[in-house]
């Protein structure tokens, strides 16, 4: 039997939580080093399976399968299509440079703290979470996908409410008050979303009679299963409502900034860039190949959905005083985008919704987490308590730019291509929505230079005259994402050549095809 490469690459960080929580709780910097070495491996696990994959290969490749819960037809079924090997890639190259950015972040409050071992908790959560988000992006069993798209909740929940942002305005007990909030909204409002999916992979296994995604979507193909409308149209609402909690889609989004504005910069790192691209990666896996028809159907109101995201999104941003905040409702945005993506049902849009997953991961790690190093400096979220950054940490002031620039898409970085490719795709097919849509790209302007302009920008306030730039260990962490914003905004063909394939086929499995342009006849 070949090496179980897929089960190796989720195990490994799972395997790592169980390891750096036992570390006795006085040596927390050997908790720290572990849990970075278990993320370092699962991400040279996560490059053999980026190599051994063939885009021009079979749909799902390293399959696995095992009998599980054999008088319920569940199985243990793995395996990767192009769209999934490059988020697994994505979630184990964050991993590492959320540790190292949140090295000090569980720290204890104060000396001689009795607080059972806050920082072994902290790492071992977030190595949890990276093992649920992997096996997420490889499982081809509903039934075993749905298992850890719940799982993921509960240390998700623990790292919002337990290790908060300790840069807040007001005292720890209000803070305390607010994480709690924060982590209470988070969890209820998945669980609803997951339970009403629950419902819908039920209503699937009466149906079909078992959880294989690739023998369900071959029988719906070949005419050996065919659903009732109402049932298919029911069944796709219940899948499609968890994962727009997920990813978060207007007006289900509200839970977002709260957890991203009282988690640590990390962990709300952790939120948007990895976490939440579970959703919108279920939308193409399992909405689109399990209920072709209902994702037809449904296609008109969820591209209204997303256009009301990525404008209400980007006013919010905006208008937001809140650094945390305002990048939180930016995200809202840039998922209007991915979701309009992969409903403008054209090879153009889903690529370039494929593409923006990768590149919103990377542009918003490098902005949130330089946004992290700056508020540490400060300790405090509010942009009017900054000035002038520029001019004592130019360092820092200039990854802040990129990453920004980076945010609002623009040429010659990453998330440039896949926007471009998304509005292109949508053009094509819903031409008035497309430029609806291009107003997002007005304002996410307007909110990235405001905030860069109030707080780096002008006289220097006497709070940040002292500020010190960028050290070794933030360096290690920014750069890299700046260099891989800068080539995949030049050459992005690395990715797109994995994404493309993935992509013709689920445009297959709804039978659309690209709209053909319309030319006038030569006169």
């Amino acid at each position: 039997m070949s090496f179980p490469l897929l089960t190796a690459t989720a195990a490994l960080p799972a395997i790592g939580a169980v390891a750096t929580a036992a570390v006795p709780a006085a040596r927390r910097n050997a908790a720290k080093s572990l849990a970075l070495v278990f993320s370092l491996a699962t991400l040279a696990l996560a490059i053999v399976v980026l190599v051994r994959f063939d885009p021009d290969g079979g749909r799902y490749q390293l399959t696995e399968s095992h009998s599980w819960i054999a008088d319920f037809g569940v199985r243990y079924e793995l395996g990767v299509d192009g769209i999934g090997v490059a988020l697994v890639a994505l979630t184990a190259l964050l991993i590492p440079f959320i540790i190292l950015a949140g090295w000090h972040d569980a720290d204890p409050l104060e000396t001689g703290s009795k607080r059972w071992r806050p920082t072994q908790g902290f790492f071992a959560l977030i190595l949890a979470v990276e093992a649920m988000v992997i096996i997420s992006f490889e499982a081809t069993d509903v039934f075993l996908f749905y298992i850890f798209f719940e799982a993921m909740l509960i240390p998700m929940y623990f790292l919002i409410g337990g290790f908060g942002d300790r840069a807040h305005e007001h005292g720890e007990e209000v803070a305390s008050t607010q994480r709690s909030y924060a982590a209470v909204k988070f969890l209820l409002y998945n669980l609803v979303g997951g339970l009403i999916m629950l419902a819908a992979v039920i209503g699937l296994y009466v149906v079909a009679g078992n959880f294989s995604l690739t023998e369900i979507a071959e029988a719906r193909a070949n005419g050996t299963l065919d659903m009732a409308t109402n049932t298919e149209r029911w069944l796709f609402l219940g899948f499609f409502f968890a994962f727009a909690v997920k990813a978060p889609l207007w007006p289900l989004h509200t839970w977002l900034p709260n957890a991203m504005g009282e988690a640590t910069t990390p962990v709300a790192v952790l939120i948007t860039a990895v976490v939440d691209k579970v959703g919108t990666f279920a939308m193409l896996r399992f909405c689109l190949q399990l209920f072709p028809e209902a994702s037809k159907w449904a296609t008109p109101a969820i591209l209204v959905l997303a256009v009301i995201s990525i404008i209400y999104g980007a006013l919010l941003a905006v208008g937001q005083r809140d650094i945390k905040r305002l990048v939180a409702y930016a995200s809202i945005s840039h998922f209007g985008f991915i979701i309009l993506g992969i409903f403008a049902m054209t090879s153009q849009g889903q690529s370039g919704a494929t593409l923006y997953m990768v590149n919103h991961g990377i542009s918003t790690a490098a902005l949130m987490l330089v946004a992290g190093f700056l508020i540490s400096r400060r300790g405090s979220r509010l942009i009017a308590d900054y000035g002038g950054v520029q001019k004592v940490a130019p360092v820092l002031a200039g990854t802040f730019l990129i990453g920004g620039l980076a945010t609002l898409s623009l040429p010659g970085l990453a998330p440039f291509v896949s926007e471009f490719l998304v509005l292109v795709g949508t053009f094509a097919r819903y031409p008035a929505i497309g430029i609806i849509a291009t107003f997002g790209i007005v304002l996410a302007a307007l909110y990235t230079l405001v905030l860069y302009q109030r707080t780096m920008t002008g006289p220097v306030k006497p709070e940040v005259s002292t500020m010190p730039d960028l050290r070794a260990r933030e360096l290690v962490v920014v750069a890299p994402l700046i260099a891989l914003l800068i080539f995949l905004g030049v050459y992005p063909k690395p990715v797109t050549d994995i994404v493309n394939p993935a992509v013709k086929q689920t445009l297959s499995d709804v039978h659309k095809k690209d709209p053909q342009p319309e030319v006038e006849a030569a006169k």
